[in-house]
């Protein structure tokens, strides 16, 4: 009952936030856009660009609202294939920063560290500077541009483009962060994939798959309905409540995942220009997300490039 609730109380405003929608004729996409007064999100922990709603292809629904609780400033209060940016297990500037100066959250801005307690990712932090955000759009693509310079070094133009496949259920999300500061910029970037199918639970019939054999480094807990096989991820029960299975895995030279769900019919193949540095999945009732890490580097005056590529397909087809 309360995730229904706050899934209504978010349908009455949805009026109220900047939104836009591209389709190709086989794939039509809905996304919540930047804004640091009226957006969805407003969150400090993702990327605030390429936030899709709702994608729709061949009768069925692949993202959606997944959380019981909204609130613009949660760290996880956002949908679909959202992205988010990690030097290590901190952020960049803020190990260099001192209490009451800022740190960097590229796809969110300038942020102040306000003590000196370790990074956290799932904290919120005051934005000091969102940066300059442009969106361009056209029927079957959208544009992000964040433009950003810091006052100590930091600086870079942003740039995502989510752009629909021509007369085929495939999306490509396209990157490019270009260094416009005087300090280089090393990173890692990871897509959660919050892939709500249908609307169906996490459980038997769902099914990821890689092609490369998974190498737990923090395996899944005792008891979770969870188990890896091979290259594969697999359920015995469905997850209930809150309940979760976190694992990960080792990287891979070859990004690819292959996500499938029975009972919702659905499969969907993710692949990758970079290789992965490192496999995060985590999964609840309401949400199975596979999330592969890249590196991202550019010295000043220098640019990074990287690609996905989503192909849709229902189960109800030969794959």
């Amino acid at each position: 009952m309360r995730a229904l609730v706050s899934f209504l109380a978010v349908a009455a405003f949805a009026a109220d936030f900047p939104e836009a929608e591209i389709s190709n004729g086989v794939v039509t996409a809905k996304f919540y856009l930047p804004d640091a007064e009226r957006g969805y999100y407003r969150g400090t922990r993702f990327d605030w660009s390429g936030q899709i709603y709702s994608l729709k292809t061949q009768g069925h629904e692949y993202f959606g609202q997944w959380f019981p609780k909204y609130d613009p400033n949660l760290h996880d209060s956002i949908m679909g294939p959202v992205e988010d940016f990690r030097t290590g297990s901190s952020s960049l500037g803020y190990d260099d920063a001192a209490v009451g100066e800022v740190f960097y959250r590229i796809g969110v801005g300038a942020v102040k560290k306000p003590d000196d307690k370790p990074f956290q990712p799932f904290r919120t932090y005051e934005i000091v500077d969102p940066g300059k955000w442009t969106v361009e759009r056209k029927p079957d693509s959208i544009t992000f541009i964040q433009e950003l310079t810091g006052k100590n070094g930091y600086g870079w133009r942003y740039t995502k483009t989510v752009r629909l496949v021509n007369g085929k259920p495939e999306m490509v999300i396209e990157h490019e962060l270009q260094n416009t500061g005087n300090k280089a910029i090393h990173t890692q970037q990871y897509n959660h994939n919050l892939f709500v199918m249908n609307g169906q639970p996490t459980g038997p019939g769902v099914t990821v798959k890689f092609p490369f054999e998974l190498k737990p480094v923090r395996a899944f807990a005792a008891g979770t309905p969870a188990a890896v096989e091979g290259g594969k991820i697999q359920y015995s029960e469905e997850l209930q409540g809150r309940q979760s299975a976190f694992a990960e895995f080792e990287g891979a030279s070859d990004y690819q995942i292959t996500l499938e769900h029975a009972k919702a019919k659905t499969g969907v193949r993710i692949t990758g220009d970079k290789p992965i540095q490192k496999l995060v999945f985590w999964s609840i009732r309401s949400t199975f997300c596979p999330e592969p890490y890249i590196d991202v580097s550019a010295a000043p005056g220098t640019e990074s490039r990287w690609n996905y590529t989503y192909s849709f397909y229902s189960l109800n087809a030969a794959n």
